[in-house]
């Protein structure tokens, strides 16, 4: 055997896709290629899509997500899952079953509700099934403040002390810990909190000022994902995965990409990327 051969950790994206590559499947793939995880996919969705906004959506039926959820475990060792849009309660339920079947865990479920520019991709009578079926079997939950409130069926939290309350809610309902995003506050500075059975903390970076957000949520969940399968534990990873997003926004700044709400640069910390400063560009 060649000892020069090794196995790189897989880390595996169950979400839709993003035909504006910003979000989504593209977005995942990216996250984990750059920071050096073999990215394998399921896609639930196919989204018709720009920096403008969601124009038409195509389901995959719930049999075919199985089906690709499957070809890969077959073949491949799956070191940690990020779950993303999923669309419908059928397909929930093929997620929900792979899981049991295949042991995806570490599992970071993003739940892709609505999307940045308003459109709904997660169907009202999919949400029930969402807190009862798959909350309780996944890692980690990553609700921005928007998500949290809809998932629990209240008003997005204003202060730190309602987010965490949110927070405390959401773990009740089953998932090993809830990250809730500050993204969508306001102040100077963005706060990220963690909730688990051992207390909460706060993330905390300064709070940029760009248009440039498009697939920040799903940046997020799979760099975190990237990290838990390069064996980072939980709070590790979160930090990291939190750096890496900033890094991508701030670096966004210098770029254009769209009419609308421009996506995050996720080479950012490739050498030849023109945005980053220490790069060969």
């Amino acid at each position: 055997m060649n000892e020069d051969v090794h196995e790189p950790p897989v880390a595996l994206t169950i979400a839709g896709s993003d035909s504006s590559g910003g979000a989504g499947i593209q977005a995942d793939l990216k996250t984990f290629t750059v920071l050096g995880v073999y990215g394998a996919s399921a896609i639930t969705a196919l989204t018709a899509q720009n920096t403008t906004g969601v124009r038409d959506v195509i389901t995959v039926s719930a049999d075919f997500v199985s089906a690709q959820i499957s070809a890969v475990c077959d073949d491949l060792r799956v070191s940690a899952s990020k779950i993303g849009m999923l669309a419908n309660a059928e397909i929930i339920a093929a997620v929900v079953a792979a899981i049991g079947r295949h042991n995806l865990h570490p599992i970071v479920l993003d739940p892709v509700m609505i999307a940045t520019s308003g459109d709904r991709l997660l169907s009202a009578d999919a949400v029930e099934a969402l807190r009862r079926d798959l909350l309780p079997r996944v890692d980690l939950l990553t609700p921005n403040l928007i998500e949290a409130a809809d998932l629990l069926g209240a008003q997005p939290a204003r202060t730190i002390a309602e987010a965490e309350d949110q927070g405390r809610r959401l773990l009740a309902l089953g998932p090993g810990a809830v990250l809730v995003k500050g993204g969508h506050g306001s102040g100077d500075t963005a706060i990220d909190l963690l909730v688990d059975a051992s207390g909460c903390q706060a993330f905390e970076l300064p709070r940029l000022a760009t248009d440039n957000t498009h697939g920040t949520g799903c940046t997020l969940s799979a760099a975190i994902t990237a990290y838990l399968a390069l064996g980072c534990e939980l709070r590790l990873a979160i930090e990291r995965a939190k750096e890496f997003v900033w890094q991508g926004l701030s670096s966004a700044t210098k770029q254009r990409l769209g009419q609308g709400s421009g996506p995050l640069d996720h080479m950012h910390a490739l050498p030849n990327n023109r945005n980053n400063p220490k790069g060969d560009a």
